[in-house]
This record gives C-alpha cells, sequence and structure tokens, in this order.
C-alpha cells in the first residue's frame, strides 16, 4: 500500500532532508506535498488530502496544534517532528502519538511509519488526536484523559479516576474506579513523568498511587498507604518522609 505524505515545517532544509529520507529508506511512502507554515499547511492538507502528516510543533504563524484544530475529523496519520519542546511532547505522550526530535534518527523515523502504517492499514479512527486537542484546551485543574494503548486497543481515561499504578518490568498496570484494571507496555518511569502535575506519587520502586485516593499511612512493614479500594501499597524507605509530607500538606 502507498502511501500518501505531507510535510509541514517551518525550515526548509529539514522538509528537504525529511524528504529525502523517506525516500531512501522508507519505502511505498509518496511525499505529495510539503509548506512551510501552518496556513500554508492546512491549504496543503486540504488539497492533498494525505494518509499521513509529518507535523512541526512550533512555526512562526502558528504550531502544528493549530493546523489539527483546523479540521472537523481527521483521517490521516500523525508523526511530530520537533526540536525539543517540553509542553508540546508532554501533550504528544498523553495522547499515545509518535514524535520524532530533530535531528532525525533514521530508526526512529522507519519505526514510526511503520506503526501508521499498521494504523493505516486497520483503519482505526484518529481518537489520539481528538484527545490531544482536548488536552490542550484544558487547563491543569480540568484532569484531562490519558490514552492507555494495549495490544487490543487504546483506552483513555480520565486521569482523575486512576487510582495506581503498578510497574512488572516493562509494563504498568492501571488500576482505576469502576473500570477493569489495563496493563500498557511501557515502564512506570514515563507515567510518572506524565502524571506527577496531577497529584500522582512514586511511594515505592514498583508504585505510582494518586493521592486523591489515598484514605491512610499504616506504620506496619515501615510504611504502608491504604487506597480507597482497600488495597495496600507498600511504601519504601526513602520514599516515607516525601509521603507524610504530602498527606500533611508539608512542602
Amino acid at each position: 500500500m502507498e502511501i500518501k505524505a505531507v510535510i509541514i515545517d517551518d525550515e526548509v532544509p529539514n522538509v528537504e532532508n525529511l524528504q529525502n529520507m523517506l525516500e531512501k529508506w522508507c519505502s511505498g511512502i509518496q511525499v505529495a506535498g510539503s509548506a512551510t507554515g501552518a496556513a500554508e499547511g492546512i491549504d496543503v492538507i486540504r488539497r492533498v488530502k494525505p494518509d499521513l502528516l509529518f507535523l512541526d510543533i512550533q512555526m512562526p504563524d502558528g504550531s502544528g496544534f493549530d493546523v489539527l484544530r483546523a479540521f472537523s475529523g481527521i483521517d490521516f496519520e500523525v508523526i511530530f517532528v520537533t526540536a525539543y519542546d517540553q509542553y508540546g511532547i508532554q501533550a504528544i505522550k498523553f495522547s499515545a502519538l509518535d514524535y520524532l526530535l530533530k535531528p532525525v534518527d533514521v530508526f526512529q523515523l522507519q519505526e514510526a511509519t511503520a506503526k501508521a502504517r499498521g494504523k493505516l492499514a486497520a483503519k482505526d479512527r484518529n481518537r489520539n488526536i481528538s484527545n490531544l486537542l482536548e488536552y490542550i484546551r484544558k487547563t491543569q485543574a480540568d484532569f484531562p484523559k490519558i490514552a492507555l494503548p494495549t495490544s487490543q486497543e487504546t483506552h483513555f481515561v480520565a486521569v482523575n479516576r486512576i487510582l495506581r499504578c503498578e510497574a512488572s518490568n516493562n509494563y504498568t498496570t492501571f488500576y482505576m474506579r469502576d473500570q477493569a484494571p489495563v496493563l500498557v507496555s511501557k515502564t512506570l518511569k514515563e507515567f510518572e513523568e506524565l502524571l506527577a502535575p496531577y497529584g500522582f506519587q512514586r511511594v515505592h520502586q514498583s508504585h505510582l498511587v494518586n493521592f486523591m485516593f489515598v484514605r491512610s499511612l499504616l506504620k506496619e512493614d515501615g510504611g504502608v498507604l491504604v487506597m480507597e479500594d482497600g488495597v495496600k501499597v507498600p511504601v519504601s524507605r526513602q520514599n516515607l518522609e516525601k509521603v507524610k509530607n504530602v498527606l500533611t500538606g508539608v512542602g
């Protein structure tokens, strides 16, 4: 299956470099259009109707998110290509979307395009983009939804419904209120960074908890948190003082 692609980046050398990499290393992807700004990019997308969009985040006349907001429905896959942008990457990770950091690594490019090809073949509706735009619209106090991709589907869960997360090697299990657990093939560390702004704390090597749902701290075994659902979560010795401070509002 040939994939029709569009590249939007405000620097012409970046557009040319990515196009050359796609032609050399990613067979079956045809670059059918490009643009060097948000407004021009919107016009190109409407004209070309791509299957796959390579999109920069920061441009002089608007962001990559502004480009996506211009469309009522997203029927193409998106791979963000950006220099480091903390807020932008946070939003992208929250919605389990792919991104490439400049300068683009050829192996990461091949991996990202292969994933996009699989999604296009499966004809999955791009709910991840909808979640991304919803995340951007919300303030931190609004509790956005986080995308939790599993082997079968992607769950979109409001962060204020997550009780705790538990690590098992390179997997993380999410435990929610009134919902079955969800196992995700990502490390707990990745989610620790994403969820920290919403009241989550790492209390143990294997446990990340939402302090909104902590019922009490027991002294047994050096320190144990009792969650709203009655589950006991161990607290490591090095995290005990931090946990006490959070529970008492200190620091």
